[in-house]
């Protein structure tokens, strides 16, 4: 018995276990169909349909513009997507000398492998440098991911950064205006020093954007080194007292408050 579509953004399992989607007439973007399941994040949807791995009521999707209506089935490697479980966000504090990546061609330690075995499948918000530490969120829902990450949502990530060389708080100063370097535009950068010793110095960094290697770039434009990348905030988040290669849950109540997302209704129910 096909099931009734409870809401536009509604998600539900039929009885064979494959992924029905409750959508409007027009249907939803299949990589997004994909990450809201917690395969992955929707970039990486995007490749495993280049890669010819993702099926639509069993035939080949060539095209991430591929649209998903009521009661179609999609398959990744042959196995029909099942019912997602309720989103789920992590604090975690990655350390440094991981790359933020499932697998690595250079066979560098991932994230992923490091976290507990007892984690389901997530993917992260954003990433962080193989050198850089620190705050990292973890979800089991990549359209929330997508949401988190994306500039429009304008979250503030703030660091700790130790820097190697001589710094002043007025040239400091000059970073709230924005800098260009080698064609790349970076937004307003607000870094104050915090204390300094000898050529080292400790400075606190708050951007929006988080472009690759963001920090690093800005301040070797001052001939500055970093020597040290902690990000301690991301948006309403904190790293807090979190010890580094720990994981903490956040409570739904809160993440889902903080980000003014409800919760998604299953077969005309709310979760419980």
């Amino acid at each position: 018995m096909q099931k009734k579509a409870s809401s536009n953004s509604d998600l539900s399992a039929d009885l064979s276990g494959g992924h029905i989607v409750q959508q409007s007439p027009q249907g939803e973007r299949i990589a997004k169909v994909i990450a809201r399941a917690g395969v992955c994040s929707r970039r990486d949807a995007e490749k495993l349909i280049a890669e010819g791995r993702v099926a639509l009521n069993g035939e080949k999707v060539t095209t991430p513009a591929t649209k998903v209506s009521e009661n179609q089935v999609v398959s990744v490697d042959g196995k029909p997507l099942g019912e997602p479980d309720p989103a789920r966000l992590w604090r975690y504090y990655k350390p440094s000398g991981l790359v933020t990546t499932h697998r690595d061609p250079q066979g560098r330690p991932t994230v992923f492998a490091a976290l507990p075995k007892s984690l389901p499948r997530v993917v992260s918000v954003g990433r962080l440098d193989f050198n850089s530490e620190g705050l990292l969120l973890l979800t089991n829902d990549g359209d929330i991911a997508r949401r988190l990450e994306l500039p429009v949502a304008g979250w503030t990530r703030r660091y700790r950064v130790r820097l190697f060389g001589k710094v002043t708080q007025a040239e400091l100063d000059r970073l709230a205006q924005g800098v260009t370097i080698g064609g790349v535009k970076y937004g307003p950068i607000v870094a104050d020093l915090e204390r300094t010793k000898g050529v080292y110095s400790w400075a606190s960094v708050a951007l929006k954007e988080g472009k690759n290697r963001e920090v690093k770039r800005v301040m070797e434009s001052l001939g500055l080194k970093v020597a040290r990348l902690i990000r301690v905030q991301f948006g309403p988040f904190h790293l807090g007292h979190l010890a580094e290669g720990a994981v903490e849950e956040i409570p739904a109540k809160l993440w889902r408050e903080q980000l003014g997302i409800g919760r998604k209704k299953r077969g005309g129910r709310g979760e419980k």
